[in-house]
């Protein structure tokens, strides 16, 4: 299978990086030259239009920053619906929303191909080594097509059911992580407030029942002080918003979400959009002039497991 891949950002990059560590035939497309040309020395070839990008793959993923961006990749002139026919594949792999998928993959339906919703959960690092886990929306019978595409970019695959459930679980797993953030952030503060060794603090959470993924990750970032999981404030914010429009629709009245939106409009406010998300807990710095930092820990996560062939995962039944 003749494969597109349209944004190469810090997840997008390490997905298609996967795919061509794994000998796949990829074409490119990226407004950013550098990375074009990063990706052509790897043995990806560079498209001149998602059109053009379309017309010559089976396949073609997106991985983009915002669904405005995703529409604009499909709906432009040039885009990718374009060169839809039957027997072409989009798989959507950006964080986006259930009702803007679920348009676009009219589109591409209607045009004879198929839609599917294909996000991703578990860290940049372990993007880079093909070990993330993948939800996928779609029918059966395309989640079948595409199952070897998916097993090699991700070690965990899950099938969600049809288009648009990917991306509900999706933000729903976003929103669990940003409150696990929220609450480490709040927890090691008051650990250095009350006089807590931080080392000894962050092991007594990570062998607790206190303990979680983001915990695991994020919170080492932070005591190194470095802060960076390749992650920043603008799209955490896309994110829970994206939770909260979920919410919304379903007539769920939630309490923590507004105020995690809150929370981080406030740090946009305070320290700019792209600031690294982790970078939060400096509201608490600043509000008790603590420093909560602790020698020993990594200045950025790397996935230690080695890269081992994908499968779809069974949930319970």
């Amino acid at each position: 299978m003749k494969i597109g891949f349209v944004g190469l950002g810090n997840v997008g990059g390490k997905l298609c990086g996967s795919l061509l560590r794994n000998g796949h035939d990829v074409g490119v497309l990226d407004l950013d030259p550098g990375k074009r040309a990063q990706f052509a020395t790897q043995g990806a070839w560079i498209a001149e239009s998602p059109a053009a990008l379309m017309a010559a793959c089976e396949a073609v993923i997106t991985c983009l920053p915002s669904p405005a961006a995703s529409a604009a990749v499909l709906e432009a002139p040039d885009g990718l619906l374009a060169a839809m026919e039957p027997g072409k594949i989009w798989m959507e792999m950006s964080t986006t929303d259930e009702a803007e998928v679920k348009r676009l993959g009219a589109k591409v339906i209607a045009a004879g191909g198929e839609a599917v919703d294909c996000p991703v959960s578990g860290g940049c690092h372990r993007a880079a080594t093909g070990n993330i886990a993948i939800f996928a929306g779609c029918t059966r019978e395309t989640f079948e097509r595409i199952l070897p595409l998916l097993t090699t970019m991700g070690r965990r695959v899950l099938h969600t059911g049809d288009l648009g459930s990917a991306s509900v679980l999706k933000v729903i797993t976003n929103f669990l992580a940003t409150a696990n953030l929220i609450s480490c952030a709040e927890a090691l503060t008051v650990a250095k407030g009350a006089g807590m060794d931080l080392n000894t603090a962050f092991e007594a959470i990570r062998i607790s029942s206190g303990n979680s993924f983001v915990h695991e990750t994020e919170s080492q970032v932070i005591l190194n002080g470095s802060r960076d999981i390749s992650f920043t404030m603008d799209l955490v914010l896309k994110d829970i918003g994206l939770f909260q429009e979920v919410a919304d629709r379903a007539g769920v009245p939630l309490e923590m979400n507004p105020l995690m939106i809150s929370i981080f409009k406030d740090g946009i406010a305070r320290y700019g959009a792209r600031e690294l998300s982790p970078n939060i807990i400096k509201r608490l710095e600043e509000a008790t002039g603590l420093s909560v930092l602790a020698p020993g820990f990594p200045p950025e996560m790397v996935d230690d497991e080695p890269e081992e062939p994908g499968y779809e995962v069974q949930p319970p039944r």
